[in-house]
């Protein structure tokens, strides 16, 4: 049976006061970052062992997904990181908002590589196979090999191509390795993969461990193609990162904590001429957390290069100081600019201000609710694309939304049980209020609700929860008239959303019309052909194609 669309409008010209009545008495959620900061980058989630990955002018941060604030409970017991099977993804064009993509089941019974018990440390890379981009995701399982995933989006789902380790015990010149860890990939302008890992301290050899190797990987970035090389890097502990600065090399990793000459755990790199080694040791560039934050501990990190700049992403245990008065090695991921002059690095500082940000948000396109700045309460459940669930007086805050002269109104894309508002406002939670939505009772149904507002410049928005609500996105308009038509659209009390009279000219789609790709100015493709709709939303019908959401034409019968 084919689907009934429809569109439900709201129009709050009355509505303000009878609105803001709805909020009397509720206590918005409290904030567990500063609205002047932005490190941690999320404060959903407890997200080490940054992996970062540039891929279509967008930062994909993967990491070890040490739990969900939520449901950790007010005081959990130490993290003893054996139960992580699991690898959280967020992504950012500015370096300041971030979409929460979810947790990807990496390892265990319910993971892509059911051989691993464990799923720590990833690192991410793309390359062409085939004129077909790839993606693959190398993960530790615990210390005792590294596995691969690989997808046909950088946000999954990502399956096990190989049915076991990449690399084990029994590869050549890796048996005598400590910590068959922390992977690193890279891929060099030829399009050749490489893959660095291990760590530990033989007794005896701190200041010569030889426990870190590079290998080259083969074509299908799922192999190993020769013998891994070992990297004489002094005092090395743990923590491989690579890149490449103009034609040299850059391999960086944590230093031991054996009062060696480079200190406790900072980050130290060398440089080569050739991705296999040998590298000649140059210095510093990142201190250990302990040394900003009062939280000393394990130190990981990824250098990346983006528009222009260089950055670098480590973990920290501020966030579960702030939370349990303690470290409890529950750890989340900062980015801070790493000082690059003369062809060096420079060490870099951690702040919790972290970055500017690199451009704003448009406020016109379709943007995904699960993108923020800053939360409080929320949660959010899907893998790629989510969506956020609000409870009473939780919210989410975007920093730096473009709206140039003037929104008129705004549209969100929500479903609530019971029925809810939303209120948004600018410069804060309990800011100016821009306007409100009401969301009205349609069990799990999404429906697109629209309201008026008058917001100009560029604002920190907020929207914020009258009552649980689950939203997908939101996209503010620019002086459009809503016609008449549609502004009589009525709701009942039943389960289902009625729309009211309206033109039976506006009721018949005729044949053409039918075929217009409805989907394209959301931000996705419509699907090549008729397929079994995967989810059904007030915009239309919506299939996958090549691990991508795709608009199912409207002449499609289902």
């Amino acid at each position: 049976m084919k689907t009934v669309l429809f569109l439900l409008f709201v129009t709050v010209f009355s509505a303000f006061a009878s609105a803001n009545d709805v909020f009397s008495g509720i206590e918005t959620a409290k904030s567990l970052k500063d609205l002047k900061n932005h490190n941690p980058l999320s404060t959903l989630k407890y997200s080490a062992d940054p992996g970062v990955m540039v891929y279509d002018g967008r930062v994909y941060v993967y990491g070890t997904n040490d739990g969900h604030a939520d449901e950790l409970g007010d005081n959990p017991e130490d993290n003893t990181y054996q139960q992580i099977n699991t690898i959280n993804v967020m992504s950012s064009d500015d370096l300041i908002n971030w979409v929460d993509h979810g947790s990807i089941p990496a390892a265990g019974e319910n993971g892509a590589a059911k051989w691993a018990v464990n799923s720590w440390a990833p690192a991410a890379a793309h390359k062409k196979i085939n004129g077909k981009e790839k993606f693959f995701l190398y993960f530790a399982n615990s210390g005792n090999g590294v596995g691969v995933l690989s997808s046909d989006s950088p946000t999954g789902p990502f399956v096990d191509p190989i049915g076991g380790p990449l690399v084990s015990f029994d590869v050549p010149n890796c048996g005598d390795i400590v910590w068959l860890f922390d992977p690193a990939v890279f891929v060099d302008d030829d399009g050749t993969g490489y893959l660095y890992f291990g760590g530990g301290v033989p007794e005896g050899q701190a200041s010569d461990p030889r426990t870190t190797r590079a290998a080259k990987l083969g074509d299908d970035m799922i192999s190993i193609d020769g013998i891994p090389q070992t990297i004489e890097a002094p005092w090395v502990f743990e923590d491989s990162g690579i890149n490449k600065v103009g034609d040299s090399y850059v391999y960086s990793y944590c230093v031991n904590w054996d009062n060696g000459p480079y200190g406790n755990a900072k980050i130290a790199y060398m440089t080569s001429e050739n991705p296999l080694g040998p590298f000649t040791f140059q210095g510093t560039l990142l201190n250990n957390p302990g040394d900003f934050f009062g939280t000393t501990g394990n130190n990981h990190h990824t250098i990346i290069e983006f528009k222009g700049k260089w950055y670098i992403f480590y973990h920290a245990e501020w966030l579960n100081v702030q939370v349990y008065g303690s470290q409890k090695g529950y750890r989340t991921t900062h980015v801070d600019e790493l000082p690059f002059f003369n062809g060096n690095f420079r060490n870099a500082t951690g702040t919790l201000a972290g970055v500017e940000q690199l451009s704003n948000v448009d406020a016109y396109s379709t943007n995904y609710a699960s993108m923020m700045a800053w939360q409080a309460g929320v949660s959010v459940y899907g893998l790629g694309h989510t969506t956020v669930t609000y409870r009473k007086g939780t919210w989410t805050g975007v920093s730096g939304v473009e709206f140039g002269d003037n929104a008129t109104s705004v549209k969100i894309s929500a479903a609530s049980a019971n029925g809810a508002t939303i209120r948004i406002t600018s410069g804060s939670e309990n800011g100016e209020v821009i306007g409100y939505v009401t969301v009205p009772a349609t069990g799990d149904e999404f429906v697109t609700v629209t309201a008026d507002v008058s917001v100009s410049g560029v604002k920190d928005i907020f929207f914020v929860a009258s009552d649980e609500v689950v939203v997908d996105t939101w996209q503010f308009v620019a002086d459009e008239a809503i016609s008449s038509a549609d502004e009589e659209i009525e709701v009942d009390g039943d389960d289902e959303i009625n729309v009211g009279e309206v033109d039976s000219a506006d009721e018949e789609i005729d044949s053409a019309d039918e075929e217009i790709c409805w989907s394209e100015p959301l931000g996705f493709p419509c699907c090549s052909e008729c397929v079994e709709p995967e989810r059904v939303d007030d915009n239309g019908e919506w299939g996958i194609e090549n691990n991508e959401w795709c608009g199912i034409y409207k002449s499609c019968d289902y």
